[in-house]
């Protein structure tokens, strides 16, 4: 009797007579499985028959099979699996079923209809990249990485078709392979007709009876390999998957994977170009899923024992702190307290999760606000590279569509599905957004959600979803007028609402201060920088290496979650409302609020800070020195950049008031063309009351709008224009 294969429609032969040993390739792969089924054990425990049992109790009718026990229990089985998943996956549900029907009716006087089991594998082989996959890797056994960027809806595929002829009413039943694969219906009717006479079925009788099949639940995803894989210059490369059963519904948009599955091909006829018979489309039919060693990107990544007692060992020197620091960007100079705040936004606090369901993030965003020229962006750079997931984007070519998330209408079945953004694909890492003042200001609204509740909420054309971001975001900006103007308030230089900026646990005016001994240093370092380019021992490779720097973040954040200590909470919420006496006070000396609010949020902050310095140090509990160093840390960051501009005993009101008097004085004294001795002109201010403060920024508001012009280097000072 003849039957047809699974996948490949292959004709094969079985005994249908008694006492007729005849035996094919599919039936002893197929015994030898069910052997394996039936006989594998470790430590005296029967691992898969156990499994059967409990998964078929609670009617979960899927079984994972590990690749490394197949191997260990039968080699060449192993390799067959390996090679011939498409082939020998059908044979192993088969003998999973016959397992079940043995263990629902251990006697064969009962019958029993057993449903369908779904075969899953598990597989430690090496990764290989999406890149690497080509025509030698078809029809075999691959394990690749990525990301999962969509995700479709679900739809049905049939696993037996039911045929029924046009003419005679005979039926039959075709099974369809797996994948992408469809089904070609036979050109003729193969029913046997009791009556000799009648005429034979005409060509193409088959219609399917759609009633009747049988269907299976099937999605499609679309995995873009991870951007740690990509080289430099190049686009990431994505590639279709298709899962059915048990294996659907279990990944979103931005979820880290690993997937174990079967490099098929399909004749693509929707995309143009490859209509041409010979000419086919890969993907990959996806046998196995592991979200958990990809979930959360390294977090649950794999450390030696030699590994853990090196970082342990780190974490105890003396001063591991400072040298941490000075390790992140070491070819900048200074900028001590930023690079601080990097190494806290890198490791993060503790995330929480209170008794009512409400979740406090651990993550920590910082913005950096200054005048060009200051390295803002490398140290967005070098960030990106550190981090053991990261996504750099520039605020210029971002749209609140690439920052969130897109619906994209599928060009083949005409539904919307959803494609992941910057934040979701960098969700357990950090998003560096360079130029984060060229946004618009719609899609700077975008991300609010995302900064703070760590969700993306999308309702677009029919889909009402909420996308995970627990991301921190280190964003880098320039002032309104491109360099920060003294004159102006913070909220003047900051075009920003006060949405986004509460919502930065620290806030960086990063300044191009004029300072002849400053200047000396930095050119000598830049210089000392460029001559020793060339040198494979650069001089400004830190004390601690990258990839040992993004070891030591990813074990941190895997292993440890401080939480403060009774102390220096009392400490730090003294300390609080201190601080908000302080801003308050401020505020009413100005006349005016401030455009970075010191809100709870701030207090949140704080004590992030804090976790994350004692998680440097590996510490399991933050104490009052951690909280001293986030307070300095805060104090010199979000409170600076309140008061920036502040001259002490003046507010700034006044200074504004007094600055516009001296502006008004000079215009009225000084006749046009005339010139004076700068120093007569500021000692006779002085003698008025006024501030050499004042004085020296009147006289610089009026030379930069060209009343005033300098001359005698700087001694004398013409009157030039109006």
């Amino acid at each position: 009797m003849a039957a047809q294969g699974w996948d490949t429609g292959r004709v094969y032969s079985t005994s249908v007579l008694p006492g007729e040993v005849q035996q094919n390739d599919n039936s002893i792969v197929e015994h030898e499985l069910f052997n394996f089924l039936q006989n594998f054990c470790v430590n005296n425990q029967f691992i898969y028959r156990d499994q059967l049992r409990q998964n078929l109790m609670v009617k979960n009718h899927v079984l994972e099979i590990d690749m490394q026990d197949v191997i260990s229990y039968d080699e060449n089985l192993g390799h067959k699996l390996s090679e011939q998943p498409g082939d020998i996956l059908p044979l192993f549900e088969s003998a999973v079923r016959r397992t079940a029907q043995k263990i629902l009716a251990p006697t064969n006087t009962e019958t029993i209809d057993v449903p369908e089991c779904q075969v899953t594998l598990k597989s430690n082989a090496n990764l290989t990249n999406v890149r690497s996959l080509d025509s030698s890797t078809i029809s075999k056994l691959v394990r690749i990485a990525g990301i999962v960027i969509a995700a479709s809806s679900l739809s049905s595929k049939a696993t037996h078709v039911h045929l029924m002829c046009r003419f005679c009413r005979g039926t039959r039943v075709m099974p369809v392979s797996g994948g992408l694969s469809g089904l070609n219906l036979p050109r003729t009717c193969s029913s046997t007709k009791l009556d000799t006479n009648a005429p034979k079925c005409p060509m193409d009788p088959y219609v399917i009876v759609h009633d009747r099949c049988k269907f299976v639940d099937q999605q499609t995803l679309k995995l873009q390999e991870a951007p740690d894989l990509v080289p430099v210059g190049e686009l990431p490369r994505h590639i279709l998957m298709t899962c059915d059963r048990f294996l659907v519904n279990r990944v979103v948009p931005g979820t880290r994977v690993v997937i174990t599955g079967i490099f098929s091909i399909f004749q693509n006829k929707r995309v143009k170009g490859t209509g041409a018979v010979a000419i086919r489309s890969p993907y990959i039919r996806v046998v196995g899923i592991d979200v958990e060693s990809g979930a959360r990107g390294a977090g649950k990544a794999m450390f030696t024992a030699e590994e853990e007692q090196e970082f342990i060992t780190m974490s105890r020197q003396p001063g591991f702190y400072e040298t941490f620091t000075r390790s992140i960007a070491p070819s900048i100079y200074g900028n001590e307290d930023i690079k601080k705040a990097i190494a806290c936004l890198l490791l993060g606090g503790s995330k929480k999760i209170l008794p009512d369901g409400m979740r406090l993030r651990g993550d920590i965003n910082v913005l950096l606000l200054g005048d060009p020229g200051t390295a803002k962006s490398q140290l967005l750079k070098f960030v990106e590279r550190v981090a053991p997931i990261s996504v750099y984007t520039s605020g210029k070519g971002s749209s609140a569509a690439g920052l969130t998330a897109s619906v994209i209408r599928d060009p083949g079945s005409r539904e919307f599905y959803l494609e992941g953004g910057a934040m979701v694909l960098a969700d357990g890492g950090v998003v560096c957004i360079d130029e984060f003042d060229k946004m618009r200001d719609e899609d700077r609204v975008a991300i609010h959600e995302a900064m703070e509740q760590q969700t993306i909420s999308i309702a677009k054309a029919g889909i009402t979803t909420i996308l995970n971001s627990r991301t921190s975001v280190l964003a880098a900006a320039n002032p309104v007028f491109g360099r920060y103007d003294d004159m102006k308030s913070a909220g003047d230089n900051i075009d920003f609402q006060t949405t986004v900026l509460s919502r930065f646990d620290m806030i960086f005016i990063v300044r191009d201060v004029h300072s002849e001994q400053r200047d000396k240093t930095i050119a000598k370092h830049v210089m000392d920088i460029h001559m020793n380019s060339s040198n494979p021992a650069d001089q400004v490779e830190g004390e601690i290496d990258v990839q040992k720097m993004k070891r030591y973040v990813t074990y941190c954040k895997a292993k440890c979650a401080p939480r403060l200590s009774a102390e220096a909470a009392e400490k730090l919420s003294s300390h609080f409302v201190q601080l908000r006496s302080q801003i308050h006070s401020m505020e009413r000396d100005n006349n005016e609020r401030s455009s970075i609010p010191i809100t709870v949020r701030q207090l949140e902050a704080i004590i992030r800070i804090s976790e994350s310095l004692a998680k440097i140090t590996l510490t399991p509990v933050a104490t009052d020195v951690h909280v001293e160093e986030a307070l300095r840390l805060f104090r010199a960051s979000t409170v600076d950049a309140v008061q920036t501009g502040q001259v002490e005993g003046i507010t700034r009101a006044d200074l504004l008031v007094e600055v516009q008097q001296i502006e008004k004085t000079i215009r009225r004294r000084l006749v046009l063309g005339s010139t004076v001795s700068t120093r007569a002109l500021k000692e006779q201010f002085l003698r008025e009351g006024f501030s050499e403060h004042a004085f020296d920024r009147a006289l610089n508001i009026l030379v930069r709008q060209d009343t005033l012009s300098f001359s005698n280097q700087r001694l004398s000072v013409r009157r030039s224009g109006a």
